[in-house]
C-alpha cells in the first residue's frame, strides 16, 4: 500500500480534496484533527506540554487553545518548542494508522508535511496549490479572521513555491480549473504506482 501525504498552505482546500479521496473511498488521516485531539488525550504529550508552557496550558481536562495561541503566535521559539513536542506523537499515531489501512493507497493530510519531517515516511506527497488572494479569501470566510491575521499565519508557514517544488503532484485549486477531474486523473495514477499485492 502506498503511504501519500496531502498538503498546501492556508486556504489551498487541502481539506475539499482529502473529502473527494474520501468519497472515492482512500482512507484519509487528518493530522490537524488528530494532533488537537492527541493534545488532550495522550497523556504523555499533555504532561509535556504542561512541563513546557504550564498548568496554564489545560482548562478542566481541555486544552486552553487561547492561552496557548497567546505564547506561541508571535514567538517563533515557542512555536518550535510546542511543534517539537506535537509532530513526533502525531508522526507516530499515522504510522500505526497506516499500518491498519486495507487499501492501494491511504493518506495523511497535514499543513506541515515538510516541515515536521513527516514526508520521510511517505511514498509520494501531493500539492495543492491555489492563487494566495483566493487562499486569504476563503480563509477569512472559514475561520472569520482578518486579513492580517492570515497573513501573519502564512509569513510563519514554508514558502508556497518551496512547498509545491518539493511535491510529486500538484491540484490547481483556483476556481477556473475544474478540480474533481484532477483528482479523479491523480486518484487512477496512484491506483497504477501502487503495488499490486
Amino acid at each position: 500500500m502506498l503511504k501519500i501525504g496531502l498538503t498546501g498552505g492556508i486556504g489551498s482546500g487541502k481539506s475539499t480534496v482529502a473529502r473527494i479521496f474520501q468519497v472515492l473511498g482512500i482512507p484519509v488521516y487528518n493530522a490537524d484533527d488528530v494532533a488537537k485531539k492527541l493534545m488532550v488525550e495522550n497523556n504523555e504529550l499533555k504532561n509535556a506540554i504542561i512541563k513546557a508552557f504550564g498548568k496554564r496550558s489545560y482548562k478542566n481536562g481541555n486544552m486552553d487553545r487561547e492561552y496557548i495561541a497567546s505564547l506561541v503566535f508571535n514567538n517563533k521559539e515557542q512555536l518550535e518548542l510546542l511543534n517539537s513536542l506535537v509532530h513526533p506523537v502525531t508522526i507516530r499515531d499515522a504510522k500505526d494508522w497506516f499500518q491498519k489501512q486495507n487499501a492501494m493507497y491511504a493518506i495523511k493530510e497535514a499543513a506541515l508535511i515538510f516541515e515536521s519531517g513527516a514526508n520521510n515516511d511517505l511514498d509520494y506527497v501531493i500539492g495543492v496549490q491555489s492563487p494566495l488572494k483566493l487562499r486569504i479569501q476563503r480563509t477569512m470566510d472559514r475561520d472569520h479572521i482578518s486579513k492580517a491575521e492570515i497573513k501573519a499565519r502564512i509569513d510563519k508557514q514554508m514558502k508556497e513555491e518551496e512547498k509545491l517544488n518539493r511535491c510529486d503532484f500538484i491540484l490547481v485549486n483556483n476556481e477556473q480549473v475544474m478540480l474533481i477531474p484532477q483528482v479523479l486523473n491523480l486518484h487512477e495514477k496512484l491506483l497504477k504506482l501502487s503495488p499490486s499485492e
